[in-house]
């Protein structure tokens, strides 16, 4: 598994029989894309699956160039696909007090940058996807919440790759923990639970560093008796 900064998020790379990129960053971060995966002894003709977790810019920003660099196929949920055809995606609500600040701050703290489309070429359906052709020993979940098109990777391991279903950086939070942005935050829950069923036992945020799963455990069941 290899980290890859892409500007104000990180992505990621599982290499099995092949490899595969987990988001695409902001706009204009191919070449810390391409420095990082070479410094790890892999060519850019290796990655064979763009996976994007969800559609928002600064998770498909580069993804039109990653995939003219790599030549890979990108994989999206069937129903945001079209934010990457057609970029881009509204923002979700705050969900928290400081959530809805950022929000009415955004346009100063982080500019709306202009997204190149890309086609899709492989539509995750709500059953979700398995990576075991790659050699990767994982699936591809449904997790909606966060937006209702989001996707998470659980690897055999109980590694999570989750997008923006947790954070862990600051401005946007202090702490490990539930986003402060999301279109269902129930539904977010509800992922969350079927996440930690299934064995999610790390956390790989897109926003901040991994973090044990016990963490949002004691979240949501705080969450429980608020």
């Amino acid at each position: 598994m290899i980290p890859v900064p892409m500007g104000f998020s990180t992505g990621y790379v599982l290499r099995g029989d092949s490899a595969m990129a987990i988001d695409c960053g902001i706009p204009g971060r191919t070449g810390s894309f391409l420095k990082r995966i070479e410094s790890r002894s892999l060519a850019p003709e290796d990655i064979e699956l763009i996976l994007i977790t969800h559609g928002h810019s600064d998770h498909v920003g580069s993804a039109c160039e990653m995939k003219n660099l790599t030549g890979a196929r990108i994989a999206m949920h069937h129903s945001e696909a079209k934010w990457l055809e057609t970029p881009t995606m509204p923002p979700p609500p705050g969900v928290t007090a400081w959530g809805r600040m950022f929000m009415s701050l955004r346009r100063f703290i982080m500019p709306v940058q202009e997204v190149e489309a890309a086609s899709v070429d492989v539509l995750i359906d709500d059953e979700g996807m398995s990576l075991r052709d790659m050699g990767i020993p994982g699936r591809v979940i449904w997790t909606p919440g966060h937006t209702m098109g989001s996707v998470s990777v659980l690897l055999d391991s109980g590694d999570a790759f989750v997008g923006d279903m947790a954070m862990n950086m600051f401005p946007l939070t202090l702490r490990p923990g539930l986003p402060i942005f999301a279109e269902n935050i129930e539904e977010l829950r509800k992922s969350w639970r079927k996440l930690l069923e299934a064995g999610a036992s790390r956390i790989w945020p897109a926003h901040g560093r991994s973090f044990p799963a016990e963490t949002i455990e004691k979240r949501l069941e705080r969450s429980k008796h608020a």
